[in-house]
């Protein structure tokens, strides 16, 4: 682990961000251009006391957890992203695969949407960030491990998965993951990460395997979809997907149908985060 050099390049990205690139307001008093160490401590979800010993070489050896979640915090592109964990002794995630880090600049597009809700996604549909209105109405999403990670797989396993999509809608809903599942596998043929996540769903769901021998494809691009939270009751929400280049990650945007779902969603922001009953299950959020 390179300490001092890893201090030295977060102290010089978090001098060089300025606070409305986060969403942060810069008012007359503040002294320093950049962000303050407290500042990334938040956007960050870590002590300022961290932050403090990381900066000035002090700390120990930050795990991989903390260091993505540093690069969010400080929008870093992947080279930087990549810079980071060699420094700090750790392999980069891959720049293919499911482990990937939300693109810097779709980071920024979060905090741009603001009171929208919005999430980042990979190909395969773990949530690789979101910004606090969608925290707000689905949970944090981001912190699962495993196959449960993948939205595919929560919502074929995991009954609370499905509870928050009424039932009327449970059965094309589900059609529409394995289609857009089956779309990315297309793409991505011969990766054995792809291919296992295939074989542990058909082993684990019925449903799933009718539906995947259907051999249904289609990349979701539009949709309209219904939310049944715990706290506001049912919020229809129109969804659009804006897919990067390559189609490894889409941008997933949620706005209000219908005038009740924007009074609710109002009212979701104003009671603020709520804890879901089951646990980060995830609402059908693709």
């Amino acid at each position: 682990m390179e300490r001092d050099q890893l201090a030295d390049f977060l102290r010089r990205r978090r001098e060089s961000i300025r606070p409305a690139e986060v969403g942060i307001t810069d008012g007359p008093r503040r002294r320093t251009a950049g962000l303050r160490r407290e500042e990334v401590a938040m956007l960050a979800g870590m002590s300022v006391d961290y932050v403090v010993r990381l900066e000035q070489g002090r700390s120990s050896q930050p795990s991989t957890q903390l260091l993505g979640a540093l690069a969010r915090a400080l929008r870093l592109s992947d080279d930087e992203r990549d810079h980071v964990f060699h420094l700090a002794g750790h392999r980069p995630p891959p720049a293919d695969g499911v482990a990937r880090q939300a693109r810097a600049g779709l980071i920024r597009m979060l905090d741009l949407l603001g009171d929208t809700p919005a999430l980042v996604l990979s190909d395969l549909g773990e949530v690789l960030a979101q910004n606090r209105t969608a925290v707000l109405l689905m949970g944090d999403l981001t912190g699962i491990s495993g196959d449960r990670r993948h939205v595919v797989y929560r919502w074929f396993t995991d009954p609370a998965a499905r509870a928050v999509c009424p039932p009327e809608e449970q059965e094309n809903h589900g059609r529409r993951l394995v289609a857009d599942l089956r779309a990315a596998v297309g793409r991505r043929s011969g990766e054995a990460a792809v291919a296992g996540l295939v074989d542990r769903l058909q082993a684990a769901s019925a449903d799933f395997r009718r539906m995947w021998t259907e051999h249904e494809v289609a990349v979701r691009r539009a949709d309209r979809k219904t939310f049944l939270h715990p706290s506001v009751g049912r919020l229809t929400m129109d969804c659009e997907t804006l897919v990067t280049p390559d189609q490894g990650q889409q941008l997933l945007v949620l706005t209000p149908a219908d005038t009740e779902a924007r009074e609710r969603l109002d009212l979701l922001r104003v009671l603020g985060v709520q804890k879901f009953p089951a646990g980060p299950t995830g609402p059908p959020v693709r």
